[in-house]
């Protein structure tokens, strides 16, 4: 048993009980699908945006301003007020690119590269802290897009192309961005963020759509695999992760470990661990490591 640090609770008999099954669940299996939501982010230091409270509180400037999460997180801005989309994007785009992936990702990557049928993730985070932690591009799924690829706001084509040389100032006293802002290589419109936004009927997702279907072949081919699916922080309000990661353990008939402190509950057979993620991923590799 891991001891508690002076931060953390001690855990509870039904922690230990389900710590254990999960364990157990990943030293067994073949393959792992790995899905992550904005929880997995949170131990990393990276911002909380569920509820208004935790955006705004992130946010000063956008607070002052009364808009919503998902009313900022729309392509309208950057018609509208082009400065501001881009100082909140922009200014996530720099977080990420600062931020360091917390030792859950490390240990998750060592765990997908233990596994004779190999492992792919499922993430609805744009923020490219998988890659950043060693996974393989080709092994992992964006289903919302990415920060760190752009696309014509207009849009005039299809292309969609790496942020690597996008600079954003942004002036966090108002966040607003300072000209100049990124444009598109073709036709110099203002360029986005290639991120499925709330009603965007112009995102490109043709770079997530081939990430599925490598997903989709991989998973094709675990006939008779032992499948245990890891999912990390995806809650309820936007499903997409949850939904996957149930559809996968029921098709291949595996087990659904479920991390979540606040919405852990599953479908019947699923194990569930009612903590954060960095913290439940140290207590599974503690218990692995013991049981070898």
């Amino acid at each position: 048993m891991t001891l508690a640090t002076s931060e953390e609770e001690a855990l509870t008999r039904a922690q230990e009980e389900a710590l254990t099954r999960a364990a157990a669940a990943v030293a067994e299996a073949d393959a792992l699908l790995i899905g992550a939501g904005a929880g997995m982010g949170v131990d990393s230091g990276l911002p909380d945006f569920r509820g208004d409270e935790g955006f705004w509180r992130a946010y000063p400037p956008i607070a002052e301003l009364g808009i919503s999460f998902s009313a900022m997180a729309n392509p309208r801005w950057f018609r509208d007020d082009p400065r501001l989309a881009w100082g909140f994007y922009g200014h996530r785009l720099n977080l990420y690119r600062e931020t360091r992936p917390h030792v859950g990702f490390a240990l998750l990557r060592r765990w997908a590269a233990a596994r004779p049928r190999g492992a792919f993730v499922f993430t609805s985070n744009v923020d490219g802290q998988f890659q950043r932690a060693g996974f393989p591009e080709d092994q992992v799924v964006e289903c919302h897009g990415s920060i760190h690829h752009l696309q014509c706001s207009r849009p005039c084509g299809g292309d969609i192309w790496s942020a690597a040389d996008a600079r954003v100032v942004v002036e966090m006293a108002t966040l607003r961005a300072d000209e100049p802002l990124p444009r598109c290589p073709r036709c110099d419109a203002l360029a986005r963020p290639n991120i499925l936004m709330f009603g965007d009927f112009a995102w490109h997702g043709e770079r997530s759509s081939a990430q599925e279907s490598r997903m989709h072949t991989w998973l094709r081919g675990l006939a008779g695999a032992r499948v245990v699916v890891v999912e990390c922080g995806a809650g309820t309000a936007i499903p997409s992760v949850r939904m996957t990661c149930e559809r996968v353990a029921s098709g291949a008939g595996g087990t659904l470990i479920r991390v979540n402190p606040r919405e852990a509950y599953g479908p019947r057979g699923a194990i569930s661990l009612d903590l954060g993620a960095a913290r439940a991923l140290r207590e599974l590799d503690a218990r692995l490591q013991g049981a070898r």
